[in-house]
């Protein structure tokens, strides 16, 4: 008798909230806080909230709670557990052999060929030329910007 009570009277606060809300001008969430308020009204209806008052003074059904609460964590830890680890134990060796398939056993050694860079110092002449060409698109970078 007082669950059905409290539930019509948190059901009644929400309509008012959502009569506030929708007042303001703000209909989606009047509608949802409208739905959301509806929720226990419609567990008494339905007889779910004297279920429940039936339910929260046996312990066998406090026990069944308990089982169902501990399958869900062993569920949900499995379910971590495997997302970490890339997936199922068939999935991960499929990867492990796609990953050494697709590697080729020559290709561990470097593939270079002899060195082509100059091992002396370039001349002052090249030296010149090069700075003289990067100072244009320097010049040319600035009067772009217009420094």
């Amino acid at each position: 008798m007082i669950a059905e009570t409290v539930c019509s009277a948190v059901s009644a606060a929400g309509l008012g909230i959502a009569a506030v809300t929708a007042y303001r001008r703000r209909f989606l969430a009047a509608a949802r806080i409208a739905a959301y308020s509806l929720v226990p009204v419609g567990l008494v209806m339905t007889g779910v909230v004297g279920w429940l008052a039936d339910t929260a003074l046996s312990p066998t059904a406090w026990a069944g709670f308990g089982v169902l609460g501990l399958a869900w964590v062993l569920f949900s830890t499995t379910r971590v557990v495997e997302r970490r680890r890339g997936g199922t134990r068939a999935e991960r060796r499929a990867a492990r052999s796609a990953q050494r398939d697709a590697a080729a056993p020559a290709a561990s050694a470097p593939s270079l060929g002899p060195a082509t860079r100059p091992t002396g110092r370039p001349t002052t002449a090249s030296r010149g030329s090069d700075s003289a060409d990067d100072f244009s698109d320097i010049e040319a970078i600035l009067k772009k910007h217009g420094i």
